[in-house]
């Protein structure tokens, strides 16, 4: 099983080492950010397991960065702070924290506060294969067969592929598909996007001109559907 990876964010470098040699020691994987923008960029990078956030920073303050790594970031986010008023506790729930330690505290607190909000986020297993009578998908290994045929997707076009397969049914909008895949500051190029949804279309549909599975949701964005087969019902592996 692979190690819980921890991001910790904080602009002072030796409470980044403290934490780092404690959370190391306890088996923990971890990786440093120094200020607010470092960390959104490493949560799009290494995608972290937990984060540990430090509400005082020069620049971008901790309160900013959770809310904004809350756009990509679905784990835990824990605040840390030296302050203990209420209202810093409630401003920090209110920016996506999901917990909050007080500086100074004791390394089983925080061990406690990383293991509980760890159970309390238990995600679906991936996806990992879509069988239909025409389609299969392999999210593991990267690879889309049409009809008993493989089929070559560049890495951008999987990539848009896995986001709208990955919630069935459900309209994702250009903005999160172009932060997803190309990067927050890739949120306007619709016309990407667009070039893409095109090229998937010719791809895997068996009639790309009236698309079954990738469907455009009017205003929104897209959204990918397994249509329902009358003898055998698709097939998806987590």
């Amino acid at each position: 099983m692979s190690k819980v990876t921890i991001l910790v964010v904080d602009d002072d470098a030796q409470i980044r080492r403290t934490l780092r040699v404690t959370l190391v020691s306890n088996g923990y994987e971890v990786i440093e950010a120094r200020d607010g923008q470092e960390a959104i960029e490493a949560v799009l990078r290494e995608r972290p397991d937990v984060i540990l956030l430090d509400v005082n920073m020069a620049d971008m303050s901790g309160l900013e960065a959770c809310s904004k790594m809350r756009r990509s970031f679905t784990g835990p986010i824990i605040m840390v702070t030296v302050r203990n008023a209420e209202r810093d506790k409630i401003a920090a729930l209110d920016a996506g924290a999901d917990d909050y330690i007080v500086k100074p505290f004791g390394i089983g607190e925080l061990l406690a506060r990383i293991r509980a909000t760890r159970r309390r986020f238990k995600p679906d297993k991936p996806l990992q294969r879509i069988e239909l009578p025409d389609l299969t998908i392999d999210f593991e290994k990267r690879t889309v067969e049409l009809g008993g045929s493989r089929v070559h997707l560049t890495p951008k076009e999987f990539d848009v592929l896995s986001v709208l397969a990955s919630q069935q049914g459900k309209p994702i909008t250009h903005e999160k598909l172009l932060h997803s895949v190309w990067g927050p500051d890739h949120c306007e190029d619709t016309e990407n996007l667009r070039v893409v949804i095109k090229q998937l279309r010719k791809k895997i549909e068996t009639d790309p001109a009236h698309p079954r599975h990738i469907l455009t949701q009017p205003w929104t964005g897209y959204r990918f559907e397994i249509p329902e087969c009358p003898k055998k019902g698709p097939r998806t592996t987590r």
